[in-house]
Order: structure tokens, then C-alpha cells, then sequence
């Protein structure tokens, strides 16, 4: 009788893990198709920078380096007075965002914010000025476009910590029930420790979700709209997380039975395809799948991304069961293979790492000189750490000391496991990183542009260096009244000096282009905080000098 009864359980599990897979199978086909790329960077734009136009435009014309999706009311433009000057919704075409401007605003300097969200889920922020008729004292943006909010952040980071120790708990206990677990020993600790996987997968999934919408907009932890929610589950990163929660529902029918030991080979089959299913969405909802090489990147990082659970989930079930409960001839029977596993996982991690680090760093500077690099250094640096220890737990199985002392192989793979929590922590933090291929693309492609206004008590000087960066520069210098018109100057001067790297003040040469506004052209020669010394004369008895520190890249 219980094998009637339980012959159609079983059979309704597969049936519905089936269905689960399938719908999984339907989103991924209707999901919208995004191109590859990386984080978008402002390619250019209409109005230029820093331009002054004799007349208002009726548009303000944005080009990425990339398509890129709409946050609600996060592109605007500033008029002189702080008001508005945007009229209506932008248009979003592919890399292209046309923003309508009332042409019949004041003259002055307008502020153009924008925040856009780019092919890797990541959003993209940044401002400029253009000015009509006459430059003026930029206005504000009270929106705050640029600011992402840090508590939102960090727990973006927290949620991908999670899912990855998740993963690890359910994907490493899953495989050693399955295949090395003692028939004598009770299987229910580890299970529970896959149960608690599958739920912090989930619950990882479900925020990821949820601080999406938060931190696309740049609002705090409960700033969720439905049209920010539509947004986020209306993209690639939805999509992907919809279906992990889909492939979550169907294999949770077919745990139990490979947890109580009764699962059959179909069973296995199908979790082993569910379960590469699952780990694909990783990388659908980050940088692999808008990398130059999506294809590549999407399986090199499932792969990484499964050997990191099977060897630390793995290391996980020996510390905390198999090295305690495990008489010696059982573990003279699991170590060997073990040990084969862990070489295997840690070799195609290895492999899979190196090629990722390839296509994401692409040139030797970016990986010294970008934040993404450097984090990979340092997971590198942990990965050799861990590496080692790695090799010593290896020799004592050789040595066939595990089973005669198996607390030397425990403490080894505790060692283990804590230096590889750290490195799921380095890594939660890698994956919310722009790659260093896309900094170093936007320190090529966005001006690194300096403005700010310096005040004194004759007048004020509103100061540009474009691009702020080493190398040839341009400086613009505009002097107002204390009530901002515009004040003419007799005679300027500006200086430029490096205290840190020694390099005396040097004269600015400058080329007056109306009575208020002066131009010249500078070589800076070195990175480092710029000291810019600026002296405006306004009569023969009257004049004024500020100054500005510049940081230059």
C-alpha cells in the first residue's frame, strides 16, 4: 500500500517540477531582449557641455554608449532660476534620450540631470550645464539624481551575500546526500541545512527584487512604487528573478525525496537540470549578460558560480557531519572522492575566474587603477590563501590521516570555510562594481569636468576646467556681482600648482572673451589635488583673489 501511495506523489513532484521548469522556460522567451554592452556612459550630447547657445533649445538630446531603460522622473533640466525647464516625458530610443525644453526659458546656465538604467541592471547618473546667451551661477537640483542611497546599497550587497551562502547551503548538501552519504547515518541535519539554503535563496531572490526598484531610483529601503516595481520586473533582472523563483517552486517538490533518500535517477535528473537552470540567472541579471563576450561570460560565470557552491557546501556537510559522525571506513570510502570533487570544482573555478577577469578587467592598468580590479586582486589574494589551505586538507587525505585523526581535517576545512566567507562577501560587493572594461572606457568617453562657483567679498568667479583630467586643459573663468550679473574685470590672473608632487605655481595664460569671462589653455602634468589661484582686478584699487582645489585624474 505505501508504494502505491507514494508511487503518484512521486509522480505528481515530477509533474510539477516539470511545469515549474516550463513556465521558467516561457519567461526567459517572452523576457525583453537587451544588447550587450556594459554600463552605459554619456557618449554625447545636444546642447555640448559646458556650451553656451545663442538661443534656447526646444530639446536637450542625450547619447549613451549604449541602450538604456527609463527611471520615473529622474532625467531633468534646470533652468537658471532652479525651476523646471523640462516640458513632458522624455523619449527613450535605444542609446538616444530626448528630453523637451521650453525654448522661451531665461537666459543663464541650465543643469541637465539624468539617471538611466544600463544594460547590466546597474543605474547610470551624471549632470552637465549649457548655457543660453550668457553663463549665470549653475543651479541646483534639489531631485538629487547622482546620490545612490548608501544604506540601499549596502543592503543590495547583504541581499547577494545571502543568495550566494544560499546556494552553497543548499547546493553542496543536496550533492553529498545524494551521493556520499552513509545509509547508518540520520539524514535530517543535513537537510535542514539544504532547507535553510533553498530559503535564503528565496528570501535573497525576493529582496533583490525589492531593493531593486530602491536602488535604481535612489530613493531609500521603502521608496517602492508599482510604476518602479513595473520597471524593474518589466527588464532583463525581473525577468531573470522571476524565473529563479519559478525554478525554486519546482524543485522544491523534488528535494524532500532526495533529502529522505527515496529519490530515483528521473528525480535526480531533473533537479541537475533545474538546478543549472537556476544558477543561469545569476549571471542573466548582472554584468556577464551585457559583457563583449555575453555568451561566454553567462556560462564561465554559471560554472564559477556552481563550483563555488559544490566545494564550499561540500566543505560545509565534512566540518559539520561526515568528519564527526563517520567511522573510518566510511571516511576511507568518501575522502578519496571528495577530495576529486574538490579538485575538480576548484580547478574549473579557478579556469572559469580567469577568463572572467579577462573580458570584465581587459587591460592590465584597469586592474590596478579601477575599484573593480582592485577588489579582484584582492579576492585573488584570499583565493591563494584559501588555495593553500586547500592543499594541506588534500595531503592529509592522501596521508589517509582523516580517517585516524579527523579533527586535523576538520579544523583544516574550517580554516577553509571561513577565508571562502570572506571572499562571498568580496564578491558580493565585485558584482555591484562597474567593471574596470567600463571605467576605463568612461575615463575615456566622460569628461572628467570641473565647475564651481568661489566667493569673495568684491564678487564671485565661477570657474571650469574641462576635462579635469591630465593633459591638455581648458580653463573658463566668468565673474559676477554679488547679485549675479555680470562683473567686468580689468585685468586676471590664475595659477596653477601641485604642493604634493612639488610643482611650483604655474602661470595660466588668459585670453579675455568678453568683460566678464576669460579663457586659457593649461597642461597638467601630473594626477593629484590642483591648487587653482584665480585674481580678478575690477579697477585700479579693487581686486580680488580665491582659490580652488581641483582634483585631476
Amino acid at each position: 500500500m505505501a508504494g502505491m501511495i507514494s508511487a503518484p506523489r512521486r509522480w505528481f513532484a515530477r509533474f510539477a517540477a516539470a511545469a515549474g521548469l516550463l513556465v521558467a522556460v516561457v519567461a526567459l522567451l517572452i523576457a525583453p531582449a537587451t544588447p550587450a554592452s556594459a554600463h552605459a556612459v554619456l557618449s554625447s550630447s545636444a546642447p555640448a557641455a559646458s556650451a553656451v547657445v545663442p538661443t534656447g533649445p526646444s530639446e536637450v538630446v542625450l547619447t549613451f554608449s549604449e541602450s538604456v531603460r527609463k527611471v520615473p522622473d529622474k532625467v531633468r533640466v534646470i533652468a537658471p532660476d532652479g525651476s523646471r525647464a523640462d516640458r513632458g516625458e522624455p523619449t527613450f530610443e535605444g542609446a538616444v534620450v530626448k528630453i523637451p525644453v521650453d525654448p522661451a526659458g531665461a537666459n543663464g546656465t541650465y543643469l541637465v540631470s539624468y539617471r538611466v538604467i544600463s544594460a547590466d541592471s546597474h543605474p547610470v547618473s551624471g549632470a552637465f550645464t549649457y548655457s543660453v546667451g550668457a553663463p549665470s551661477p549653475p543651479p541646483q537640483d534639489t531631485g538629487d539624481n547622482s546620490r545612490a542611497n548608501p544604506v540601499v546599497g549596502n543592503a543590495v550587497k547583504v541581499a547577494k551575500f545571502f543568495g550566494y551562502a544560499g546556494l552553497a547551503l543548499l547546493i553542496g548538501p543536496a550533492l553529498v546526500l545524494a551521493a556520499l552519504w552513509p545509509r547508518r547515518l540520520d539524514r535530517r541535519g543535513p537537510a535542514r541545512l539544504a532547507w535553510s539554503g533553498l530559503g535564503l535563496v528565496t528570501l535573497a531572490t525576493v529582496a533583490d527584487l525589492w531593493l531593486q526598484v530602491p536602488y535604481t531610483a535612489g530613493g531609500g529601503l521603502f521608496d517602492v512604487t508599482g510604476e518602479g516595481i513595473s520597471t524593474v520586473l518589466g527588464g532583463a533582472f525581473g525577468a531573470a528573478h522571476l524565473v529563479r523563483l519559478g525554478l525554486i517552486a519546482a524543485a522544491a517538490f523534488l528535494l524532500r525525496p532526495l533529502f529522505t533518500g527515496s529519490a530515483g535517477r528521473a528525480d535526480a535528473i531533473i533537479l541537475a537540470v533545474l538546478g543549472v537552470a537556476g544558477l543561469v540567472t545569476w549571471p542573466l541579471a548582472g554584468h556577464p549578460a551585457a559583457s563583449p563576450a555575453p555568451a561566454v561570460s553567462v556560462v564561465v560565470d554559471t560554472v564559477h558560480l556552481g563550483s563555488m557552491a559544490v566545494w564550499l557546501g561540500g566543505l560545509l556537510m565534512l566540518a559539520v557531519f561526515l568528519l564527526r559522525r563517520a567511522d573510518e571506513r566510511e571516511l576511507g570510502a568518501i575522502m578519496p572522492i571528495w577530495s576529486r570533487w574538490a579538485a575538480l570544482a576548484v580547478s574549473a573555478l579557478l579556469l572559469a575566474g580567469v577568463v572572467q577577469g579577462l573580458i570584465e578587467v581587459a587591460t592590465p592598468s584597469a586592474l590596478v587603477n579601477t575599484t573593480y580590479g582592485q577588489l579582484l586582486l584582492v579576492k585573488i589574494g584570499l583565493f591563494a590563501l584559501v588555495m593553500g589551505v586547500a592543499a594541506y586538507s588534500r595531503q592529509l587525505v592522501r596521508r589517509r590521516i582523516a580517517e585516524q585523526r579527523p579533527g586535523a581535517v576538520r579544523r583544516a576545512v574550517w580554516v577553509e570555510l571561513a577565508i571562502t566567507a570572506v571572499v562571498l562577501g568580496v564578491t558580493a560587493t565585485l558584482v555591484q562594481t562597474p567593471p574596470a572594461r567600463t571605467a576605463a572606457e568612461t575615463a575615456g568617453v566622460e569628461a572628467g569636468y570641473f565647475s564651481s562657483t568661489l566667493t569673495s567679498t568684491l564678487l564671485n568667479i565661477q570657474v571650469e576646467l574641462d576635462p579635469a583630467e591630465r593633459g591638455n586643459n581648458s580653463l573658463h573663468l566668468y565673474a559676477y556681482t554679488k547679485d549675479n550679473r555680470p562683473q567686468p574685470v580689468v585685468e586676471w590672473k590664475a595659477t596653477a600648482a601641485l604642493p604634493s608632487a612639488g610643482i611650483e605655481p604655474i602661470e595660466i595664460p588668459l585670453l579675455p572673451l568678453s568683460d566678464s569671462h576669460a579663457t586659457g589653455e593649461i597642461n597638467l602634468p601630473a594626477s593629484g589635488d590642483w591648487q587653482l589661484k584665480l585674481t580678478a582686478r575690477t579697477s585700479d584699487i579693487d581686486q580680488a583673489t580665491v582659490t580652488a582645489t581641483v582634483p585631476i585624474r
